[in-house]
């Protein structure tokens, strides 16, 4: 028996030892400084139990549900997180029927609370077994077994110390189904790579939606075939005139296919029918009088309009939002709709009103800002609010009328905003937001007349007027998105600044190990 073992263990590229069994068991020692509890978005349920710490192995596997090629991927997932700091094989292989420890990712036998996204993980001495309804629940449940491991997992190249999974039980789900990031790439121009950065930054907070800003008065970012000029001309520069860029379709479709390997849902943004300076500059025909607009790589708002009588208005964004739709395998497309203040009251109502069909017409749901909500949508599209009072009767009508709303006020979730007078980075517009204003707010009772179970989640916008760099885009990110991301996921009675800024802080040697620049607020702790 014991040589069938071994060769098995050679088949895996593992180490023969003597007695495999016991690999797991030796050298359990505390880890006290972190627990169950300490998880960032915090969890539904969490039991520590010191005494059933978990220890790596150079024998330790990964085994995933037989049969299923999506628990494989997210096997796959964690394995390429913990093999570099590691230097261990980590294989995936379908179930453990060797006596060797193992992080069981499972599809079975989940309490029927945790629904689509949520996961139990049970941490002990022989093993750590994560259970889901589906793929996303077990990616959801291995981002929390990250955080259970030495902040130095994280590392890129081999750390020579013990590897200790904190022991102790989970279970969790989230509060809303949308939890989302945007990403401004139209204001300055960012690398498929850096995209690709920010979503794995992102996904360790169970950030579920990555909305993506691609066409603005400064620039176009997407290639669309039908109109070609969008992206070569328009997207030729950035604001101050820098270097721009745009996205080659299948650049766009790798960007997608990318987030979906992290279990996060592109949706794409054309907005409309203002701040289209960009697409009017590349093409004379989409102004009223024929001519086509100069370049603006200024930060002014408001002043560009689509035509909204001229027929080949609509042509354009009927081939757009084709070309994107068949890009794009998420059920929402982003029409903007914002600070439209160029185009009239009634030329708005008749614009949305033409494109709303558009949408659907492409097997497509609409998402944008919340201003469309006065042009009576389908009750299927969700506004996202993006004003800094609280209370908005336009959406709170269309709350009524059975929209779902998308909760991203300007003077609470914008990633942008400066935290302070002294920041670098940013803009102060709509509020000086330090961390505890990122995170001291309810996104389910923010607008009068909307409930919690009219919120479809919530969204944490980054515009990037003043952001150039990857560490740009990471200090002001940083530390403020966890708590947005623990805003969406929580529950709402779990929210507490005093405990919550604890936790946070046990967050930075984390983001140091990734090499996340993070701002340093003088109201947390840090370690």
């Amino acid at each position: 028996m014991l040589s069938a073992t071994v060769l098995s263990l050679a088949t895996l590229g593992l180490p023969a030892l003597a007695n495999p069994a016991a690999a797991d068991t030796a050298s359990h020692q505390p880890s006290a400084e972190r627990s169950v509890t300490d998880v960032v978005p915090v969890p539904v349920e969490a039991k520590a139990n010191a005494n059933s710490n978990f220890r790596l192995s150079p024998l330790t596997v990964i085994s995933t549900q037989p049969g299923s090629a999506a628990a494989k991927q997210v096997g796959d997932y964690l394995a390429g997180q913990l093999r570099p700091a590691t230097g261990y094989p980590l294989p995936v292989i379908a179930w453990n029927n060797l006596p060797l420890p193992s992080i069981s990712l499972e599809l079975r036998g989940a309490d029927k609370r945790v629904g689509t996204e949520g996961y139990q993980l049970d941490v002990t001495k022989t093993g750590v077994k994560i259970r889901a309804n589906t793929a996303d629940g077990l990616f959801s449940g291995v981002q929390t077994l990250r955080q259970l491991l030495p902040a130095s997992i994280d590392a890129k190249t081999v750390q020579h110390q013990t590897w200790t999974i904190t022991g102790g039980s989970v279970l969790d789900y989230p509060r809303f189904g949308y939890r989302g990031a945007m990403l401004d790439v139209a204001r300055h121009f960012f690398t498929p790579d850096q995209v690709k950065t920010y979503i794995d930054q992102i996904a360790q907070y169970k950030i579920n939606t990555l909305h993506l800003h691609l066409a603005d008065d400064q620039g176009w970012r997407i290639e669309i075939k039908s109109w070609p000029k969008l992206a070569t001309f328009g997207g030729k520069t950035a604001v101050g005139g820098g270097k721009g860029g745009y996205y080659t379709q299948e650049q766009y479709k790798d960007l997608v296919k990318y987030a979906t390997s992290r279990h996060i849902t592109v949706v794409p943004e054309i907005d409309m029918p203002g701040h289209t300076n960009a697409a009017q500059a590349s093409y004379a025909e989409l102004n009223c009088d024929g001519v086509a607009v100069p370049v603006r790589t200024d930060t002014e708002v408001g002043y560009s309009s689509l035509c909204i009588d001229k027929p080949i208005t609509y042509t354009f964004i009927d081939d757009v939002v084709r070309e994107l739709s068949a890009l794009t395998p998420g059920k929402y497309i982003n029409i903007g709709g914002d600070e439209a203040h160029a185009t009239t009251p009634e030329d708005y109502q008749t614009f949305e009103q033409k494109v709303f069909p558009i949408v659907a017409k492409y097997g497509k749901l609409v998402t944008g800002w919340h201003e469309f909500a006065k042009a009576n949508p389908p009750t299927s599209a969700i506004p996202q609010y993006w004003d800094t009072t609280d209370a908005s009767p336009d959406v709170a009508a269309a709350a009524a009328r059975g929209n779902k709303i998308l909760m991203s006020p300007a003077n609470k979730a914008y990633l942008d905003m400066k935290y302070n007078p002294e920041s670098p980075l940013g803009q102060d517009w709509a509020a000086l937001i330090e961390v505890k204003d990122a995170y001291d707010w309810d996104p389910g009772t923010f607008i009068q007349g909307v409930s919690e179970s009219q919120v479809a989640g919530v969204e944490a916008p980054l515009w990037s007027e003043t952001l150039v760099t990857s560490d740009n885009i990471e200090y002001m990110a940083f530390p403020r998105l966890p708590g947005i991301a623990e805003l969406g996921w929580s529950a709402k009675a779990s929210h507490n600044w005093e405990t919550y800024r604890v936790r946070l802080a046990k967050q930075s040697p984390r983001w140091s190990a990734q090499g996340i620049d993070f701002y340093r607020s003088p109201q947390v702790d840090w370690k």
